[in-house]
């Protein structure tokens, strides 16, 4: 086994005995996350669209990964980065496909706010004091807040479809309670009585075990399940979805994401200081910042290419870095090859969408659950001053409240938002509250000094 210094060092070379596993394991981990969000935007889009939408979630997760693993000239962070189908995007989309937008709307939006943020990674070293990791663990945790109700909707029964569908399908009902609480429970004993790779891949048997046990019980969708039979083996997506930018729901979501391109900077920014903070118990270099984020952007925006969502590092891996303490980055290269030979499995891709609502629902609790607690983490990192208390506590009120105040507004029959509150282009920025905890959090970081807080 290696020594403690080696561990620490990005280009060790693990043999590749200890590397397979290590790299599944890192997959494992964060397999059950990046299936969700298609899943959920497929729900959203049309169920026709779920095995094209998982099945290149793989293949974009995978060409990501080795984007940030290894690099091209400047783009790449060279670091242990899984790159994986962000779920800070997914408010938005739902929201903009429920109104009528087509998916090469998203793809087209998502191609520039992948640009964007291209730019926004070459200027990272100078603009890097504004979104320090206080920042970033607010916007994590806020991303986990606005998630937990769509976990809590698909364990109900219906996370994606209109109202009447969802009553029609038995929204709610106690069979759809019991499985997602059993999913659940699951997740939570095989995580305390499991060993080594089976407690942290916890999520992933969590969600075997519910899908195995709702086929009995007639919870999987005959549709979908046809579906599986008529897949091929082995082969690409057999969809292509096109790109585009002048529609005027088009225009709306690149306006979006380019905001959202702030937004999953500073996630990424919180990730890969947690990842050399808990590996190498060092900040990231300068490179490794500008290479990390540029290669976000570049990743999300060559997957867009191909009917891939938005790509992002994820939070749930940093913890594994830190539990392992191994730094090398081709561990996580191994972990994207496999990826890769997943995405050409179209059967594997149409057995992960027939996966029933109520057992996706009580994973995405836990998943979602997680977010908060890894944003936590980023605050309590950053210390739990009475200042960084104060900027969390303004940021996160402010953030959330305008959310549930437009989710009150709607459920209340009200409609979003009126114009003469908000200018009406403005009113998707609420649905999520990221956009708002964000800017909130970083303005506050850089105008409230410490002593002017302490007692």
């Amino acid at each position: 086994m290696a020594d403690t210094s080696q561990l620490r060092d990005p280009d060790y070379r693990p043999p590749m005995g200890e590397a397979i596993p290590l790299g599944i394991q890192h997959v494992l981990a964060m397999f059950a996350g990046n299936i969700t969000v298609p899943l959920i935007i497929a729900l959203a889009a049309g169920p026709e669209y779920i095995t094209v939408l998982v099945q290149i979630a793989l293949l974009a997760a995978g060409v990501a990964t080795l984007i940030q693993t290894v690099g091209i000239g400047p783009v790449g962070s060279r670091l242990p980065v899984v790159q994986g189908t962000s779920f800070a995007y997914v408010g938005i989309l739902t929201s903009a496909l429920k109104g009528g937008a087509t998916l090469a709307a998203v793809f087209g939006a998502s191609l520039v706010g992948g640009l964007f943020q291209m730019v926004l990674g070459y200027f990272i070293p100078q603009i890097r004091k504004f979104i320090p990791v206080l920042v970033s663990g607010v916007v994590v945790m806020t991303i986990g807040f606005t998630l937990l109700p769509v976990g809590i909707k698909y364990s109900a029964g219906c996370g994606a479809y209109p109202a009447p569908f969802c009553e029609a399908a038995g929204f709610g009902n106690a069979s759809n309670w019991a499985m997602a609480l059993f999913v659940i429970a699951a997740i939570l004993l095989v995580r305390r009585f499991g060993r080594g790779i089976w407690s942290t891949a916890s999520v992933f048997v969590g969600l075997v075990i519910g899908y195995v046990l709702a086929i009995p019980f007639g919870m999987v969708d005959p549709t979908l399940a046809a579906r599986i039979g008529d897949a091929a083996w082995i082969g690409l997506p057999e969809q292509w979805f096109g790109l585009e930018f002048t529609t005027a729901a088009a225009v709306g979501l690149i306006g979006l994401m380019v905001i959202m391109a702030f937004i999953t900077t500073i996630e990424t920014v919180g990730d890969l200081s947690g990842i050399t903070m808990g590996g190498a118990n060092r900040e990231p270099t300068d490179r490794e910042l500008k290479g990390g984020i540029m290669a976000d952007g570049f990743g999300s925006a060559v997957v867009a290419l191909f009917g891939g969502l938005p790509n992002t590092s994820y939070s749930q891996n940093v913890g594994l870095v830190s539990f392992t303490g191994v730094m090398s980055r081709h561990v996580v290269t191994v972990g994207a090859v496999f990826l890769l030979l997943c995405g050409f499995i179209p059967k594997l891709a149409a057995v992960i969408g027939a996966m029933p609502q109520p057992v996706l629902g009580g994973a995405a609790v836990v998943m979602f659950g997680l977010i908060v607690s890894a944003g936590l983490k980023l605050v309590a990192q950053a210390g739990l001053t009475t200042r960084n208390m104060l900027i969390a506590a303004v940021s996160l009120g402010l953030g959330m409240g305008l959310w549930q105040v437009e989710q009150i507004a709607r459920a209340a029959g009200f409609g979003p938002l009126p114009v003469d509150v908000l200018p009406s282009w403005s009113v998707p920025l609420f649905v999520s509250g990221i956009v708002v905890a964000g800017v909130v959090a970083a303005i506050l970081n850089a105008v409230i000094r410490e002593e002017e807080t302490s007692g």
